[in-house]
């Protein structure tokens, strides 16, 4: 065996094969052991008579250029240069090198290059003259190269399986991929002979294929089961929506309860979510489904229920429509304040005083309108703006957030009646003052009528012009409101006696401010009175009926009947 480049048996190789353009072989290693051999200096050599494939001598051999080892090796890797015009011929890689590097800068060409581990002929990392391992013989080595006349074609690698139907199938299916179809690196479609294609085909090809498939199957089936699965949980759900029943607790419900606060205007669909975020009902569909099956059902008004947890949703009807279940709180029509607070102490569990000392403290922070602010001598701020309705009222409720909503649905009203402009048109100072006067409207009238007649009387003795009564109202209502009472009969001694601003006896014009919780009613009669000319009204029966005058005479005779009823 000849060292390659020295002695018998080495040839260039021609372009066309197949081993041509080893890695290991290229002219890179020659350029660097060119470059290493002669430090890096631009070399001229004549031009060698190029030998083609019949130069080889009987015997197969030719004669060396040179004895000298380094010689004879870059003649071979020159003449291996010839062959290869695509990766030589390239002048601008000509003209670095004789510059002095691979960059131009001659920076490398001055230094040898260090050794390559990787390369088992060590020529890069040799200079000119220097010792050279022979690796020939060894297990690093590679087998030398071959004439063409004596080489053979690498046979194909042997299949060890049946490709059988699969050949053709998608790569997808196949395993297919980068792997299979790689190339060597220098270029070729040939394997590089060093476990390349052959050996990944042989030893795990197979294998691996079979492995491939095997996923790839198994990705399939996943991806059609859970499709499958999604495809039968949605349409389980659709008919549950469309056909089934709604989820619903069966049986009266647990012993715990809870309070449910329903506001005004809310429908069935709303009970129902709020009943069921409470924990009442299962679902707000069954509660629907059984409040539409109650002929009573849409008679649930407005406030708040005590109710079980886990109720059936028939269950949770009934027991709404129960008055007991009710947590409600009804302020009536011309109400004062003072049993407004009392009733909210009584529902809430509360000490007496408890709301009364709330809204004294409290009802700057509960939606007041800006010109609700009276003067000094209001008895209280609040009177007139809890407003008449029904209200949720239950234990563990703060008395402060019962009186809110009262405050808010007053406030609601009077913006919607527009208290600040027709307060105006009936020469008042201030909305307050039209609350004022529905307020006794609400208290001396007992009927639709009476109030508008009731508005009117105010109105006429308000007037500048009115010289009967001398702008005073003379109403008992405002008398009994100052000293907490609810009397028909009060001496004259008692009324002239007292100077408070209530007494409207005693005071000209308005009381400063309402003397109850004046109704809708009232208050639309405010805004729209009588125009006949009432000045004088009174309780002939003392309670229900009552008879209206326009003059002092009609008012005195109105009077001996009053007496005469009441025994007088």
């Amino acid at each position: 065996m000849t060292e390659y480049g020295r002695g018998q048996g080495s040839e260039p190789w021609h372009p066309q094969d197949p081993g041509y353009g080893d890695g290991g072989w290229e002219g890179q290693q020659a350029q660097a052991a060119h470059q290493s051999a002669y430090g890096g200096q631009p070399q001229h050599y004549p031009q060698p008579q190029q030998q083609g494939y019949g130069d080889w001598g009987q015997g197969g051999q030719q004669a060396a250029y040179d004895g000298s080892q380094q010689y004879d090796q870059y003649q071979q890797q020159y003449n291996q240069q010839q062959y290869d015009q695509q990766h030589y011929a390239d002048q601008q890689s000509q003209q670095q090198y004789q510059q002095g590097g691979w960059d131009g800068t001659g920076t490398h060409a001055h230094v040898p290059y260090a050794a390559d581990p990787g390369d088992p002929y060590g020529q890069q990392a040799a200079a000119y003259g220097a010792e050279q391992p022979d690796l020939y013989g060894t297990p690093e080595a590679y087998p030398p190269p071959e004439p063409p006349s004596r080489r053979r074609a690498e046979p194909e690698p042997k299949v060890d399986w049946d490709p059988g139907p699969d050949e053709g199938e998608h790569a997808f299916f196949a395993g297919g991929g980068d792997d299979d179809d790689e190339d060597t690196d220098d270029g070729t479609d040939e394997p590089d002979g060093r476990g390349g294609r052959g050996d990944k085909r042989g030893k795990g090809g197979a294998a691996g294929k079979k492995r491939r498939n095997g996923a790839a199957c198994l990705v399939v089936v996943l991806v059609f089961g859970g499709g499958l699965a999604g495809v039968s949980y949605f349409g389980y759900q659709y008919y549950q929506n469309r056909f089934g029943a709604a989820p619903d607790y069966a049986g009266d419900g647990t012993d715990e309860t809870v309070t449910v606060e329903i506001p005004k205007g809310a429908g069935g669909y709303d009970i129902g979510i709020r009943l069921k975020e409470a924990g009442v009902v299962k679902s707000v569909d069954a509660f629907v489904s059984a409040q539409q099956q109650n002929p009573q059902g849409t008679s649930i008004q407005a406030g708040a229920y005590i109710l079980r947890k886990e109720m059936s949703a028939a269950s949770a009807v009934k027991m709404m429509l129960d008055p007991k279940s009710q947590a409600n709180l009804i302020v009536k029509p011309g109400e004062r304040n003072a049993a407004v607070y009392k009733d909210i102490d009584a529902k809430l569990g509360l000490s007496a005083g408890s709301t009364k000392k709330a809204a004294k403290e409290e009802y700057k922070n509960l939606g007041m309108p800006k010109w609700a602010t009276g003067g000094s001598d209001i008895k209280d701020p609040l009177e007139g703006f809890l407003f008449p309705g029904t209200y949720p009222a239950a234990k563990g409720m703060k008395p402060e957030a019962v009186l809110k909503q009262m405050v808010e649905q007053a406030n609601e009203v009077y913006t919607r009646y527009d208290l600040v402009n027709k307060a105006k048109s009936f020469d008042l100072e201030n909305p307050l003052q039209l609350v004022t006067v529905s307020s006794l409207v609400q208290a001396e009238g007992k009927t639709h009528d009476d109030f508008r007649k009731m508005a009117e009387v105010i109105y006429n003795r308000l007037k500048p012009t009115n010289t009967e009564t001398n702008q005073k109202l003379q109403f008992d209502s405002t008398f009994n409101y100052l000293k907490g009472e609810s009397k028909i009969h009060i001496s004259e001694s008692e009324i002239n006696s007292n100077k408070d601003p209530y007494n409207t006896y005693t005071n000209r014009g308005l009381p400063p401010g309402p003397i109850g919780n004046p109704g809708e009613d009232a208050l639309k009669a405010a805004l729209n009175p009588t125009d006949d000319g009432w000045l004088y009204f009174v309780a002939t029966d003392g309670q229900n009926n009552t008879e209206f005058a326009k003059t002092y005479e009609e008012f005195q005779k109105l009077k001996e009947r009053f007496n005469a009823s009441s025994g007088n």
